[in-house]
C-alpha cells in the first residue's frame, strides 16, 4: 500500500468560514474590474486621493466613470471618501486591504 505525502503546504492556516467565504468573494469580484483595481492601487500607493484632482488623468476615462466605480469600491467597504469643500478624497481601509492580502499570501 501506497502512503500519501504532503507535497505542498496548505493554503491556508484554517478554512474559510461561510461569511469570511462570502465577504471575499464581494471584494474580489468588485475588484474583477480593471478600472476599480486601478483605482484602488492609486488610492493604497498615495495613501489619499481626490477624486476629480488625482484619480481622472492617469485612467484616461472620464470623471462620471471614475465617481462610479469609486461609489462601488465605496459601497464594498474597501474605501472611505470625506467630502472637503467641492472635493471627495478616498483613503483605502487599511484592515481591508490587509484580509485581501493575506487570504491569497503563500504560507511558508
Amino acid at each position: 500500500m501506497q502512503t500519501v505525502v504532503d507535497c505542498c503546504a496548505p493554503l491556508l492556516e484554517e478554512a474559510l468560514s461561510e461569511g469570511e467565504a462570502r465577504m471575499l468573494a464581494e471584494w474580489y469580484s468588485v475588484l474583477a474590474d480593471p478600472t476599480r483595481l486601478r483605482l484602488l492601487s492609486l488610492i493604497a500607493a498615495t495613501g489619499e486621493a481626490c477624486a476629480a484632482c488625482d484619480l481622472v488623468e492617469p485612467l484616461g476615462v472620464s470623471q462620471p466613470t471614475v465617481s462610479h466605480h469609486l461609489k462601488v469600491l465605496r459601497e464594498a467597504g474597501l474605501v472611505e471618501s470625506e467630502k472637503r469643500g467641492r472635493w471627495i478624497y478616498y483613503v483605502p481601509i487599511p484592515e481591508r486591504l490587509d484580509i485581501l492580502s493575506r487570504a491569497l499570501r503563500a504560507r511558508p
